[in-house]
Formats: structure tokens, C-alpha cells, sequence
């Protein structure tokens, strides 16, 4: 399989294995909707201008991915400080290639206004607060992305799913998820600003992160009794490293419930299917995450049918660290038996659009979301699209958006 558009930053050889396992499979293309509290901290994050913006951003993603311009969105797509939103970028494959899509509501604050699979869950608080979730919660979307990694594996029988998301702040909360873990990713995340803002979002996740260690007695029991009911249906492995908290716990103290519900998905599916994680930081915590639950838990799985893959605007990211916390992670999961995740971006570039609002990717805006670089992924290796190709579709939707708000 060659495709100059499709790079391989880390474990090369898996990679390539994984591309040609898949070259030509059809995908199935799934995103995991949540919304965090902690994007409405002043600054946290660009997807969308205002604090107001970012509260409807996951539902309006989905509502675009799903229907396009082919009409008037009840939830427009919310203006960004500079730059296109990403869905466009995943928009463009999906109805170009008539790609099918699942939507899951793993908590957002309203419903969105097409067909979603809602998994019962309910919006994260801040995790400033050391309490995003109740454990009760987390434990419920874990199991609901085991059921439907199952039943989507049942759907597709061969092939690969592309699994993106859509959280605003998520890159934070991933931040806190492999610092908890033991994962040294500070000044290493990204984020949708041209300069990423580590020293406002490490000082967020210091927070919450001593909070969660400084809680009281009765916080203390009560996590306990949480972790006793939980055993009952995932019983804890006697292998499982000693460690300063179980992974489900620390998803409810400092994460987004994204998270679980997608490692759970991946999970069960890479089972029998490929997985690739479609995003930079946020899919990197994911498989982080994975690897912890699946030891924790005894959850039979199959790393190497999993890669993580986004956009070369990530990757080159000088203000993050992608390559490197893509190698921690793989430190991270090697410790617990596992394997370490082939990191992939697409090499599409924007560089001669015509259009100043993909040509802000190039200076360092947005860089990637709603698994816009996964999604090309798969356009380059399923369907050998170039360049020229994915412009043209990507430049289409700009053009249909801009007559649809017109009228």
C-alpha cells in the first residue's frame, strides 16, 4: 500500500502492517459526542468565539456532519477566532464517498437535531473540581461502548472503524487523564489555539488533580463502596499494577465522558475489526486509557488492531509535543503488557486553497476535530484519494456553506 498523503510518525513497521491489512476495506465512520464544563473557562479552548459559542459546538459538528448544507441547521456552525470548522474537512469524505455514520450522545447539555445514539449519559463538571462524574456514570458508558463495539463488530464483520469525538476542552481533560495515569504529557498536548496554552491548562488540571488525592473520609468510603459494586461486574485484575488510582475513578474525578465510552467502543471492537482513533491528544488518552481498563479489568482486547490517527497540523505542531506523548503512551501500555499505538497523519495541505479560512491551518488555527484527519486517513487509503481531491471536496462544502447562509 502506497499513498504519499498517509505518514507514519511512530512504530513505523506495525503501521505499515496495519495499511495494508486495511487498504481497500470499506470503514465505518462513528463519533462520540460529550461536553465538559471545563470549556467554558475563559480562554480554555478556540472551537468556537465565546463561552456561549462552545456550549453548542459538539451539537452543531454533528448536526453538519450528518446533513451537510442540504439545509438550514437548527444549530449553525459556531464562528471560530480564526479558521474553518473541521467538520467540513469530514463532511467532504463522508458525502463524497456515502461513508456510513453512528452519532453517540455520551452526555452533552441539549439533544442534537438528528438521529443520535443516546447512551444515557449527562454533561462532565469542570474537572477543576476533582469530581467531574459520578463513578456510578462512568462505569454505565463503559459499558455501553463495550455493547456497542460489539454490535458495530457484528455490523461490519471485516473492515476498520474510524472513532472520532467531539469535545470542547477535551484536550484538557486528556491532560489530566495521562497525568493521572503517570504519563508525563505536560508542555506535549495540543490545542485549537496557534500556541497551545499549556500553562492555563496544566494549572486546571493541578487542581483538579489535588483535589481528587485530597478528599475526605467520607469521599473516600464512598469511592470505595462505588469501586465494590463496580468489581462485581468488572472484577479487577491481581496483575494490575500498583497504582495511585483505578482508571474509571480517575475518569470520574478529572475526565469527559467521551473518553470511556470511546476506549470501551475500541476496545471490544479491535476484538475482531481495525480501530483507528481518529484525533491527536484526546485519541492518545484514549489508548492510554484503554490500556489501563483492559488490565485493570481483564478486558480481552487487541492492541495491535488499534492506531491512533490525525492531521499533520497536529504532528508538526512546534507549541505541542505529539511524536513524544505518542511514545510516552507507548512506554505507558508496553508496562502494562500491551503494545504501543502507530501514530498516522494525514499530509493534506491548504496551502494553496483558495480560501483564507482553510489557509489559517497552515499558521497553526483549529489544526484538527470531529476526526477530520481520520477521516482522510481513510479517503487516502480506501479510495486512493490525493491532494487535489480532498481539496476540491473540502473547498465544496465552504462554497455550499457560504450559500446556505446567505439565503
Amino acid at each position: 500500500m502506497t499513498n504519499d498523503l498517509i505518514r507514519i510518525y511512530t512504530q513505523i513497521q506495525q503501521g505499515q502492517e496495519w495499511l495494508v491489512r486495511y487498504h481497500g476495506y470499506s470503514p465505518v465512520f462513528a463519533y462520540v459526542l460529550g461536553f465538559t464544563d471545563t470549556c467554558l473557562i475563559p480562554g480554555i479552548s478556540a472551537a468556537g468565539r465565546t463561552i456561549e459559542d462552545r456550549k453548542y459546538t459538539a451539537v452543531a459538528d454533528a448536526e453538519f456532519l450528518y446533513c451537510g448544507t442540504a439545509k438550514k441547521p437548527q444549530y449553525p456552525l459556531p464562528p471560530l477566532i480564526a479558521g474553518a470548522s473541521p467538520v467540513l474537512i469530514s463532511r467532504a469524505v463522508v458525502e463524497e464517498l456515502n461513508i456510513p455514520i453512528y452519532l453517540f450522545n455520551a452526555g452533552l447539555p441539549q439533544s442534537p437535531a438528528v438521529p443520535v445514539i443516546d447512551l444515557g449519559g449527562s454533561p462532565a463538571r469542570c474537572l477543576s473540581h476533582g469530581n467531574a462524574m459520578e463513578l456510578a456514570m462512568v462505569h454505565h458508558l463503559l459499558e455501553q461502548g463495550l455493547l456497542w463495539g460489539d454490535r458495530l463488530a457484528d455490523k461490519m464483520q471485516t473492515g476498520y472503524l474510524v472513532l472520532g469525538e467531539c469535545v470542547v476542552g477535551g484536550t484538557t481533560t486528556a491532560l489530566a487523564i495521562l497525568t493521572g495515569l503517570g504519563i508525563n504529557a505536560v508542555g506535549k498536548v495540543n490545542s485549537s489555539h496557534p500556541v497551545c496554552n499549556h500553562t492555563q491548562k496544566w494549572a486546571v488540571v493541578q487542581a483538579g488533580l489535588e483535589k481528587m488525592r485530597g478528599t475526605g473520609e467520607d469521599t473516600e468510603r464512598q469511592r470505595g463502596a462505588d469501586t465494590e459494586n463496580l468489581s462485581k461486574i468488572f472484577p479487577v485484575s491481581s496483575s494490575f499494577p500498583a497504582s495511585p488510582i483505578d482508571p474509571l475513578q480517575l475518569v470520574a474525578a478529572v475526565g469527559d465522558p467521551m473518553q470511556v465510552v470511546a476506549a470501551g467502543i475500541a476496545i471490544a471492537l479491535s476484538r475482531s475489526c481495525g480501530v483507528l482513533l481518529a484525533g491527536g491528544t484526546q485519541m492518545l488518552a484514549v489508548y492510554a486509557l484503554m490500556s489501563a481498563i483492559a488490565q485493570a479489568y481483564n478486558l480481552p482486547w487487541n492492541p495491535e488492531a488499534v492506531v491512533v490517527g490525525t492531521t499533520r497540523w497536529v504532528v508538526e505542531d512546534s507549541t505541542g509535543g505529539t511524536v513524544d506523548l505518542a511514545q510516552l503512551v507507548g512506554e505507558y501500555s508496553i508496562k502494562l503488557g500491551g503494545t504501543p499505538p502507530p501514530l498516522l497523519a494525514t499530509q493534506l495541505s491548504f496551502a494553496n486553497s483558495a480560501y483564507p479560512q482553510l489557509r489559517a491551518y497552515e499558521q497553526g488555527f483549529v489544526k484538527e476535530g470531529m476526526g477530520a484527519g481520520g477521516a482522510c486517513i481513510a479517503a487516502h487509503l480506501t479510495y486512493d484519494w490525493q491532494q487535489h481531491q480532498l481539496l476540491k471536496a473540502i473547498e465544496a462544502q465552504i462554497d455550499g456553506l457560504f450559500q446556505l447562509n446567505s439565503q
